[in-house]
């Protein structure tokens, strides 16, 4: 806790976390002001009126359109119909994009299976696995996937070769310089619709793309909403764009202008699989059908990352957020960030994860039995799913409507 405070003030005092001299923590108050005075908070809260936008059935409504795209593998045309059926959505909101352009060759295959982790004991990320295990994988046998239609949508195989994903800003009014990356990735793979993996971390932030994108609404920040490729086979999207646009950051072109193509990286949200919390695996290797009452909303950070006490802040930001405005499922901070496309960025700015559960000591055991399955469905899951990724973009949308400044339009 010490060195979390500790992170926390010092984010303050460099803006990172603007926000905090209204709505956070006195520990942080303290740090940036002279005295123990706390700011009034307006009797309207702009940000809640964002986060009462967000609607249930228009969330299931954007998981659903992905579906139509099969597991959207990347380096087939179901994941390039995707980017296109993306993209226009992001368009009608009024969202600017752009893409992200790059080549994707597979290494060869390593038919040692790659480096393990020895007998530590650990998950992939760290943390200690407990309890009863199931096992994982991808699948790869299409006959496990009942419904020939769909079987017959995921039938063409990937290729190497040129690779596209999209992305879209909403550019801030007074720091246009400054920027939050919210994420998801996009692509999938296990033959079945990927409504989980990750359709429900891509509509989220293509919800959130929508609410901040509204008319009336203004931030002082910039936003960039990601929809990452390759996350699946190692990242490489998320990577792509490091390479091709971290050395712009904060530049302005052309000089005068107040644009900034790729404004200063503040911190970096990633949203994984966001359905699924119905508990551990019985000791038959059965699962629960419900999601649990205990449902929660999993913010990872990874302690052994070069900004560990930064992120670890961030994360904090988001539970609180959490306590704010989520309505039904809370949120709890671990840190075991891993595998998906906030890894890239968490030696160079605050990153975090939002999934369903912890990827390594939750996932990795089998506590979501539908990851790269045939299973992962729009139709296998309920409300109470699809009301745990509502949470999850409720969470995420009132913090970065509060690190970016977020107000209304009179």
């Amino acid at each position: 806790m010490t060195s979390y405070l500790a992170a926390l003030r010092a984010l303050c005092r460099a803006a990172v976390l603007p926000f905090c001299v209204s709505t956070v923590l006195p520990c942080c108050l303290a740090a940036v002001l002279p005295s123990p005075a706390f700011a009034q908070e307006p009797a309207v809260d702009p940000v809640q009126v964002l986060v009462d936008r967000l609607d249930l059935e228009k969330y299931k409504a954007t998981i659903k359109g992905l579906t139509r795209f099969g597991d959207r593998r990347q380096g087939t045309d179901r994941n390039r119909a995707a980017v296109d059926w993306i993209e226009a959505q992001l368009k009608s909101y009024g969202c600017p994009t752009e893409r992200i352009k790059y080549v994707y060759d597979p290494p060869p295959a390593n038919p040692g299976g790659g480096r393990g982790r020895g007998n530590t004991g650990l998950a992939v990320g760290g943390g200690r696995p407990r309890g009863v295990r199931a096992p994982t994988g991808v699948n790869t046998d299409p006959m496990k996937q009942p419904d020939e239609t769909l079987r017959a949508l995921n039938t063409q195989p990937t290729t190497p070769g040129p690779r596209e994903m999209v992305y879209c800003t909403k550019v801030g009014a007074t720091r246009p310089d400054e920027m939050y990356i919210v994420g998801g990735h996009m692509d999938g793979h296990g033959w079945g619709e990927a409504a989980n993996d990750d359709g429900s971390g891509t509509a989220l932030v293509m919800e959130l793309a929508r609410i901040f994108s509204g008319p009336d609404v203004q931030t002082e920040r910039t936003i960039r909403f990601a929809l990452w490729n390759n996350e699946e086979t190692g990242t490489q999207g998320a990577r792509a764009y490091i390479a091709q646009r971290q050395d712009l950051q904060g530049k302005e072109s052309p000089a005068g202008s107040k644009t900034y193509p790729e404004p200063k990286w503040l911190g970096m949200i990633q949203h994984d699989m966001m359905l699924f919390d119905h508990g551990m695996p019985r000791a038959d290797g059965t699962m629960s059908r419900e999601q649990r009452p205990e449902a929660d909303v999993n913010i990872e950070f990874q302690s052994n990352s070069k900004m560990a006490a930064q992120s670890a802040a961030l994360a904090w930001v988001l539970k609180a957020a959490s306590e704010k405005y989520a309505t039904d499922y809370p949120a709890a901070v671990g840190n075991h960030m891993t595998n998906t496309d906030s890894g890239p960025f968490q030696d160079l700015i605050p990153a975090i994860s939002v999934r369903e559960n912890e990827r390594g000591v939750h996932i990795g055991s089998g506590w979501d039995p539908q990851w790269h399955q045939p299973t992962d469905v729009y139709a296998f899951y309920s409300d109470k799913d699809f009301r745990l990724g509502l949470n999850a973009a409720q969470t995420t949308l009132g913090a970065v409507g509060q690190l970016t400044g977020a107000t209304l339009k009179k």
